[in-house]
């Protein structure tokens, strides 16, 4: 690293003195075509295997070294093991102390050896950091490595995995990581644990930036938090677009030789964490972890067995896990997992499974919304479900009208638990004509009143046909059996007018007594009023009231009215 970048990425002087690397360490160097290749030096030690996987979790390619005069090692298995279990599959060899033995055989070994892994036929050279050898063909090895990674998405939220926290006097506490997605900005708002932090400020490579833009080495320097609060493998995530988890479902990648541990330690990103193993059936494993990690469908985990020093790869297929009580529910959960599809068609088959989620929820457990999803408000209701509940509304506003027959239709909670549904928000996705959402009910437009009180109406309806302002007293009203009940159901089918209490007119009734006082001059008194329409006191004065309440009529200060 000191040969190909002029930097010296062991930190601690103990390192130095025992030239053995304990820690991560970072470097850089702009390359002849003027990119810039960051590094992170990881220990090779089995002691320090822990610190070896938190710098290489988030980073998408790696530079193995194998020196010449040594070969292949244990660390170096050990090392290759984590890169396959990691799915690596953009490498580089570069066997140095070339000047010391023949590289060639090494080279040829390495190169077997690694093909057999994720990262396949993998380019390798020899170099020798003493003489310089190698070097400039390294350079440009680095070259063709990075140019043939994928585009990382910079609109990605953000995950950065902690790996170094540190003070500066005068900025306050720094953190470092790999940001593999996403950019960061000063003022921008990350989350924390259960805290919100701000960015103050933003490096890459030792130097200020407006913005970091994955993949990129950052530090960040934040502001509301103690560095005494901060550890390795905690993450600093774009707010609400991750899901902290203890339990999920992973299933393996490849078949482990023996049995599984009872107990494994789970690195991501830079994180450790212990976790209790319950195999399902086959390659799907149950995984109860010590402590929440912010993880989404289709991350990589590495399993580690110390006792065994053994790793194994496994993808993460679920993020909230259902409960495994009945006999059988873990080989049948097994066997679901197996046979889900990928992508988009995996999504379907998740939200399918869930039924109704609230889409933050869904799209923070990793998964895209699928295209025919139903989405109302925060929530995300899978197509065919929803076809089904907005089948049984109309059975459940027919059966409330049945022992509510002068109702239009239930109240929209009513629908809620009829149909279990976790808001009332959710009715209006599933109401369909003829149906409709109406003053807070599911009311059928073309429902009818029950014949009795039908006729009753009509019976009013026609009186004031011949007298628009000839209102029925209470009285007549309930000597014609249309009580406060029949009254406002009249009102709801739009067959009468509520005016005021024990007032009922025909519809229509506004323009009629708007002409009627066009013709007055105006302003006009209550009288003149009254008289133009032909009608008592006790319809006026509410008649009046209700018009100035419309805005149809004004109401001056001497008590006179004037049409608006």
């Amino acid at each position: 690293m000191r040969a190909l970048t002029g930097m010296e990425p062991d930190r601690w002087a103990e390192e130095r003195r025992r030239g053995l690397t304990i820690d991560l360490g970072f470097a850089w160097t702009d390359l002849p075509s003027g990119r810039t290749v960051a590094v992170v030096d990881v220990p090779g030690h089995e002691r320090f295997i822990g610190n070896m996987l938190a710098g290489i979790g988030p980073v998408p390619a790696a530079l193995l070294v194998v020196a010449a005069d040594d070969g292949w090692s244990a660390q170096t298995e050990e090392h290759v093991a984590v890169l396959d279990a990691l799915g690596v599959r953009h490498a580089l060899l570069a066997v140095t102390k070339s000047d010391l033995a023949d590289p060639a055989p090494v080279l040829a070994d390495a190169t077997e050896r690694l093909a057999a892994t994720s990262m396949g036929a993998v380019p390798g050279l020899a170099v020798s950091a003493l003489t310089g050898s190698g070097l400039p063909e390294l350079s440009a090895a680095l070259e063709q490595l990075l140019a043939g990674l994928p585009a990382p998405d910079t609109a990605a939220p953000v995950r950065l995995w902690i790996d170094r926290a540190f003070t500066i006097k005068g900025a306050g506490t720094v953190v470092t990581g790999t940001l593999a997605g996403g950019t960061v900005a000063p003022e921008d708002r990350l989350r924390l644990g259960d805290r919100d932090v701000v960015v103050r400020g933003v490096q890459s490579l030792g130097r200020p930036v407006e913005r970091a833009q994955a993949t990129a080495r950052v530090a960040l320097n934040l502001r509301g938090i103690a560095v005494e609060e901060i550890r390795r493998g905690d993450a600093l995530l774009t707010p609400g677009a991750f899901r902290s988890t203890t339990e999920v479902d992973v299933t393996l990648v490849g078949a482990p030789e023996g049995r599984l541990p009872g107990e494994a330690v789970v690195h991501v990103g830079s994180a450790t964490v212990g976790a209790r193993v319950r195999p399902l059936d086959g390659a799907v494993v149950r995984l109860r972890l010590d402590a929440a990690l912010p993880l989404r469908i289709g991350d990589r985990l590495i399993l580690r067995d110390p006792g065994a020093r053994r790793v194994l790869g496994a993808d993460v297929r679920d993020v909230d896990p259902p409960e495994l009580r009945r006999r059988g529910a873990a080989r049948a959960r097994a066997a679901e997992l197996a046979a889900r599809p990928a992508g988009a068609d995996g999504a379907a088959a998740e939200l399918a499974r869930r039924g109704i989620v609230r889409t933050a929820e869904f799209t923070a457990m990793g998964w895209t919304l699928p295209a025919e999803a139903v989405e109302h408000g925060p929530w995300l209701l899978a197509a065919e479900l929803a076809g089904t509940l907005a089948d049984r509304v109309p059975d459940v506003v027919a059966r409330y009208r049945r022992l509510r027959p002068l109702e239009p239709g239930p109240p929209v909670d009513v629908v809620r638990r009829a149909l279990e549904l976790p808001d009332v928000e959710l009715v209006r996705a599933l109401v369909r004509p003829p149906l409709a959402l109406r003053d807070g009910r599911v009311a059928d437009a073309g429902a009818e009143l029950p014949p009795e009180v039908q006729r009753a109406v009509d019976t009013v309806r026609a009186r004031l046909a011949d007298d628009p302002f000839a209102a029925p007293e209470v009285p007549e009203l309930a000597a014609a059996a249309l009580g406060p009940r029949e009254l406002a159901a009249a009102v709801r089918s739009g067959q009468l007018v509520r005016i005021a209490e024990g007032v009922y007119l025909a519809p229509g009734i506004a323009e009629v007594a708007r002409a009627r006082l066009a013709a007055l001059p105006q302003p006009f008194t209550l009288s003149q009023a009254r008289q133009a329409w032909g009608t008592s006191r006790r319809v006026a004065v509410p008649l009046m009231e209700w018009l100035d309440a419309q805005g149809i009529t004004a109401r001056l200060p001497d008590n006179t009215r004037r049409l608006r």
